[in-house]
């Protein structure tokens, strides 16, 4: 289990470096490998592009993890969620929303076969 932790930690750290690439390449590798547990949104298009994403959450148990994304700039935060009421949300750095997002996503992927898969995926794109 902790090998696929930090697996999965250096390789969402290595994509970190470029904010932009990583906000992209971060919600394209969550929302292929964890549909049921991500969420997406993007702003922009029609008259400048392509859209980018503004937001990535992703929800596991009671936690929610969220990544939001503004000019080149990002906010991590997690938020204890129960009934889907938020009891607490926490602002993190980028660096420790990474690690508690990995440590979770290995987690749930020792409960299901299906997880397992796609964490496998994760890691091996």
């Amino acid at each position: 289990m902790s090998s696929q932790f930090d697996l999965l930690a250096a390789s969402l750290r290595a994509d970190a470096v470029d904010l932009k690439a990583f906000v992209e390449a971060l919600a394209v590798k969550l929302s292929a490998s964890f549909p049921s547990h991500v969420r997406v949104e993007r702003k922009g298009g029609l008259l400048r592009g392509k859209q980018r994403v503004a937001r990535v959450a992703v929800r596991l148990g009671e936690n929610e993890y969220e990544l939001s994304s503004d000019d080149g700039g990002v906010s991590c935060s997690r938020r204890v969620m129960v009934r889907g009421i938020a009891l607490r949300t926490e602002q993190l750095a980028i660096e420790q929303w990474i690690d508690a997002l990995a440590g979770e996503l290995v987690a749930e992927a020792g409960k299901t076969e299906s997880d397992r898969l796609a964490l496998e995926r994760m890691l091996g794109e």
